[in-house]
């Protein structure tokens, strides 16, 4: 069956609502929505409903192919098909066959995620070859981000396609599409990937995740297998965290956990076989599951590290349990007189955090420092060290792990040298925190951005000319070691 006419009305009608200039622009459409023919079969006249994709790359381009039929030169697009389940899968399936694209090659904008980028109406000639009379084409068209920093090598469909561009924003041929395009660039659309979705990987500290059993339904996303709680932004969300908290009140209201914070970027497929980057929220919660008021999905379950190879998880969830897992060990008991809990400190200890961090400069003496992603929990938007929590490891072996993580940078531990440590904390009751900085002296490769989700720019500065927005301990360090000092303290007020 091809999309429904309520799925078509409602698509149209949340365009409206973003565009209400249009509907008089769009008042030919109207009637096709309310007629007794199907407003997407081509059947339909004087007019019906197309679809096409707005595939736009890392540099603010979009791609345009030349249609056989009619001679224009636009983005891939066409008729919808029975198989259609949505006018966004037509758009996907469309450019697919077309331009030789996957549909894991693209991926929604935060700025539009599934809602029309633009509709417009131009007139169609006349085909006598096919029967087909002078009429009108409705198309609904869908942005989409490459995924991949370069685009893909395209396998045009040559019956149909005639050539094909990549045009910047400002020579697209469309003048409504080029207009909104013009206008959303400057709120972002800069064909960067970013999260859409927001998932809760809620623990009770104690060694138990919940899971969350999918409904087994036609069109539902990973029906039937256990995933975290969680779901797509609206156009309504002032950010990630606000999407999952209206989730985990829609779907589990008395489901509350505590202390919500941003912890990997997941990587997913939809139903439409769109990639989905997930931004994944680690929270506490130890409550009773009974008491949840299930509104969506089968059932909530707990289950533990050792469960997992025995159930059906969504794709890469068991990994990311382990990874949470690995960073957070469970509490755990120990025999009478062998010491505390793991958890605990012996009286009169304070428990503190080990952060390790790389003080790297190059042959011009600048010193690297990555740009916090906008929505980090922890100093967004300023200039940090690389850096990262010591896990069951030594410190240097986290060094060495976290710069090959989240830089792609080789150092060998014996070229490490410690040159700073600063003692510091962030509030008068927040566990304090040592940070190590090290320094390599040499090292192989140059500085990717491999964790989007956290650092979203590396860069060097001459150390006479940091940016303003540096994180206050970090400022602090390299004004230490360029002075010959090996400790500083940061927090602690008054002493």
């Amino acid at each position: 069956m091809p999309p429904s006419r309520s799925h078509i009305r409602a698509t149209i009608g949340t365009y409206l609502s973003r565009y209400a200039g249009e509907r008089e622009a769009l008042e030919g459409l109207l009637p096709v929505l309310d007629g007794a023919a199907e407003p997407s079969s081509r059947a339909t006249l004087p007019g019906h409903v197309t679809c096409s994709a707005v595939v736009i790359d890392r540099g603010r381009r979009v791609l345009h192919i030349g249609h056989r039929a009619t001679g224009l030169f636009l983005a891939p697009g066409g008729h919808v098909e029975a198989g259609d389940r949505t006018l966004l899968a037509t758009a996907v399936r469309e450019v697919c066959e077309e331009a030789g694209l996957r549909p894991g090659d693209l991926c929604l904008t935060p700025q539009f995620l599934d809602e029309p980028i633009d509709v417009d109406v131009h007139d169609i000639d006349a085909n006598p070859a096919e029967g087909e009379a002078a009429h009108q084409h409705f198309d609904v068209r869908f942005a989409f981000y490459l995924t991949a920093e370069q685009p893909p090598a395209l396998a045009l469909q040559d019956e149909e396609v005639a050539g094909a561009q990549w045009l910047p924003y400002a020579d697209v041929r469309s003048p409504t599409l080029r207009a909104k395009l013009l206008t959303a660039e400057l709120h972002g659309l800069d064909g960067r990937p970013e999260p859409v979705s927001a998932s809760a990987l809620i623990h009770d500290g104690a060694g138990r995740y919940l899971l969350h059993l999918r409904d087994d339904r036609e069109g539902m996303w990973e029906p039937w297998v256990l995933a975290l709680v969680g779901g797509k932004r609206s156009r309504e969300d002032a950010s990630l965290e606000t999407t999952l908290r209206r989730e985990l009140a829609e779907e589990t209201p008395g489901l509350e956990p505590i202390g919500l914070m941003p912890f990997a970027v997941q990587e997913a497929t939809s139903v439409d076989g769109l990639a989905v980057p997930i931004r994944v929220y680690a929270g506490h919660w130890s409550g009773d599951t009974e008491t949840v008021d299930l509104r969506e999905g089968v059932l909530l379950t707990w289950c533990t590290v050792d469960m997992l190879d025995r159930l059906r998880l969504s794709p890469g969830l068991g990994e990311l349990i382990r990874r949470h897992a690995a960073e957070h060990p469970a509490a755990k008991e120990l025999p009478d007189g062998a010491g505390p809990p793991a958890d605990e400190a012996p009286p009169g200890t304070e428990l503190h955090i080990v952060g390790v961090h790389l003080h790297l400069q190059d042959d011009q003496g600048r010193i690297l420092l990555g740009l916090r992603h906008p929505e980090s929990a922890f100093a967004p938007d300023t200039w940090h060290f690389l850096a990262g929590h010591c896990e069951r490891e030594t410190a240097i072996d986290c060094l060495v792990r976290e710069a090959k993580e989240e830089a792609g940078l080789i150092i060998a531990p014996e070229d490490v040298d410690l040159v700073h440590t600063v003692h510091h904390v962030d509030s008068p009751d927040a566990r304090p925190r040592i940070a190590l900085v090290f320094q390599a002296r040499s090292w192989t490769g140059n500085p990717e951005v491999l964790e989007p989700d956290r650092c979203v720019e590396w860069r060097w500065w001459k150390p006479q000319g940091l940016p303003a927005e540096v994180v206050p301990y970090t400022r602090m360090a390299i004004d230490g070691i360029l002075q010959g000092r090996r400790y500083c303290e940061e927090g602690w007020g008054e002493r």
